[in-house]
């Protein structure tokens, strides 16, 4: 496979009126490779956003390289550009418009066929809807008409930022069903989400920031596999007697409630079982404890060290929101003449 997307060493810095500078990304890198469906976590604040968009030229890295689709970016992302459909934080649409038109403009203006509009429509469920004005759209609906706004080019590789954001249960199932479906076409899909159980249904690959930094990255089962505690669940007759004969044996008996007993550090099972068994104790239930994906997110975010400042210290809490607080307004720091830029 080849990399779609190549992000080594991103570093941005942003600067607030009250606060000074800020560093929302500091030496990060990740590698998207062609048909992944590669799931984007981290906590608020973490860079992904800002990650995001300095990948598709909205903000200047201070520094390092980026590459989507084998082009330099932002000096080649023009030749790209019509290959890549994203969607960035919440879009905004005319709330007078329908949904059709708002597509339909959108494909006049982005060179697209029109024929494409009823196409993604019908990719994300708004048919029977496209006629109705968008202000009268609920927030998933809106988010639907944002992905298939991004959806218009037929793009090889598709950014999207919070998809499901808004969608009851059945629409994020859809959603889910929807990224499957565009993986199993060809499509390579980098999507960033809070709702983790979903990330671990949908995703192959993942890529875990934290304080502007990379603290996990790799296929999904490999990142769980990395934090297994190689725990058991074992349910006996005699408990009291079995946790003797796992500690006889130098086994660790981590817990004990009525007939169940929790035994950590035990790679294979036959070795609680032959254990057990070999004493005429025998075992009613042996279930592995697996870690899911939320738990190592939890794990490896609260652990992650803050970026340093320019001034050589950490913050104390990262920018509320990776593009600041709504209060306090941000200037991007231009690395090229010094200008500054309301961001």
């Amino acid at each position: 496979m080849s990399a779609v997307i190549e992000i080594t060493g991103l570093r941005k810095t942003f600067r607030t009126l009250r606060r000074g500078s800020r560093v929302a990304v500091d030496g990060f890198d990740m590698v998207v490779e062609a048909g992944q469906v590669h799931g984007f976590l981290g906590p608020n604040g973490s860079g992904k956003t800002t990650t995001l968009r300095a990948l598709l030229g909205l903000v200047n890295a201070d520094a390092g390289e980026l590459r989507v689709l084998g082009a330099s970016a932002p000096e080649q992302l023009g030749r790209v550009a019509g290959r890549v459909g994203a969607i960035v934080e919440s879009p905004q649409f005319f709330g007078n418009f329908t949904g059709h038109r708002t597509l339909r403009l959108l494909a006049v203006a982005g060179g697209v066929p029109t024929s494409r509009v009823d196409e993604v429509l019908d990719q994300v469920g708004l048919r029977d809807r496209s006629e109705d004005r968008v202000k009268g759209y609920s927030l998933g609906m809106k988010q639907r008409l944002a992905v298939a706004s991004a959806l218009l080019k037929n793009p090889e590789l598709l950014i999207l930022d919070e998809p499901a954001n808004g969608l009851d249960p059945a629409g994020i199932r859809e959603m889910r069903d929807l990224m499957r479906t565009l993986a199993e076409s060809g499509v390579t899909v980098l999507v960033s989400s809070h709702l983790l159980a979903e990330i671990q249904l949908i995703c192959d690959h993942v890529t875990i920031i934290a304080r502007g930094r990379r603290v996990a990255a790799g296929r999904v089962d490999d990142v769980l596999a990395g934090h297994d505690p190689h725990e058991w669940r074992v349910r006996v007759a005699e408990p009291e007697r079995g946790a003797e004969l796992l500690r006889a044996a130098g086994l660790t008996v981590t817990g004990h409630l009525d007939d169940v007993l929790m035994v950590g550090g035990v790679p294979e099972s036959e070795l609680i079982s032959s254990t057990l068994g070999g004493q005429g104790l025998w075992v009613r239930e042996l279930t592995p404890i697996r870690p899911d994906l939320e738990s190592v997110f939890l794990e490896l975010t609260a652990g992650a060290a803050p970026p340093r400042q320019p001034d050589g210290t950490t913050p104390d809490d990262a920018i509320s929101d990776e593009t600041g607080s709504a209060a306090e307004p941000l200037i991007e720091l231009d690395r090229t003449d010094g200008r500054r830029v309301d961001a």
